[in-house]
């Protein structure tokens, strides 16, 4: 079975490439080449936007499951750069999603739990979406295309992801507050923000299982512990051991007081229950998911890579 991959070079992009290796001919897209020498991927340069060039080269590949994980995710560029967010999020999604179409290829898109207001909070897959930002507007666009284009496809809502690179950089909120703290450095984190975070290799994992199962529709990927981003930074400096006099470096804010930035949803909380029923992919406590993202208790598939199922 075949896979292709968007975003390869990205955080969760990453996992997904690394665990899916030897069950899967991954095949992963970016717009440069990857720095991993070690990742076993048949890697291929593309700009997404370029409709034409991607449709050659899916047309010669002819994946069996494409995971779409290529997006913008700055929310603040997102809004202030709203025609290059729709390209890269929407119409690159549409063209993905009319490729899978036509060649009956099983899509599972990456989206988020910022397509909710933040009223509620504990949101589960039945409740209504309200974006209260450009970037969550585009996935609320992305996820209509993807799920109208075929039965089969796969809505994935992310939470807040949280570990370290599996493979492939991206945006890690980990490794930036590590290397602020060890230099000393204030770092800010929204105290109104509250989300259930998901470890980056179980959410790898739950990737690659529904890339190979028959699950179709949405689904909430997300962690079992409910806590606001200032609380979460302290809790992840202390399993770090960070000493207090660091720790003191963590101030918190609140994101929608801040002038110039794009409004956040303040309680993205998502509710995981659909995820326990149809995945073997265990969702984890933050205190489990770090756990295994700092290489603690986790196991191998081999290869040296992640795997928390089999």
């Amino acid at each position: 079975m075949k896979m292709l991959v968007t975003g390869a070079n990205g955080f969760v992009a990453g996992s997904v490439i690394a665990q899916a290796a030897g069950n899967w001919e991954v095949h992963g897209i970016a717009r440069t080449v990857t720095g991993n020498k070690n990742n076993p991927l048949n890697h291929h340069v593309c700009d997404l936007v370029d409709s034409g060039k991607f449709t050659k080269l899916f047309e010669r590949l002819q994946p069996d499951v494409v995971v779409h994980a290529a997006a913008i995710a700055n929310i603040d560029f997102c809004q202030d750069n709203r025609e290059t967010a729709k390209s890269v999020n929407v119409d690159v999604t549409r063209t993905v999603a009319e490729l899978c179409k036509s060649s009956g290829t099983k899509l599972v898109f990456c989206s988020t739990d910022s397509v909710f207001d933040g009223i509620k909070g504990d949101y589960s897959e039945e409740d209504a979406t309200n974006p209260v930002n450009f970037y969550a507007e585009t996935k609320v666009q992305a996820e209509q295309i993807v799920l109208e284009a075929s039965a089969k496809n796969v809505v994935a809502r992310l939470a807040l992801v949280i570990g370290l690179p599996v493979s492939g950089k991206g945006n890690s909120f980990l490794i930036d507050m590590i290397n602020k703290l060890n230099r000393n450095e204030k770092v800010n984190y929204p105290q109104n923000e509250i989300r259930t975070p998901v470890d980056v290799i179980t959410l790898g994992a739950a990737l690659v299982e529904l890339a190979g199962n028959d699950f179709h529709g949405t689904i909430h990927l997300s962690g079992n512990t409910k806590i606001n981003r200032f609380s979460m930074a302290n809790y992840v400096a202390g399993v770090l051991e960070f000493p207090e006099e660091t720790k003191s470096l963590i101030l918190g804010t609140n994101s929608n007081a801040i002038a110039g930035r794009a409004k956040r949803p303040n309680d993205a909380s998502m509710i995981n229950d659909k995820a326990k029923q149809v995945l073997k992919t265990p969702m984890l406590s933050l205190a489990d998911g770090l756990a295994l993202t700092l290489n603690k208790n986790a196991k191998t598939n081999g290869n040296g890579y992640y795997k928390i199922w089999s």
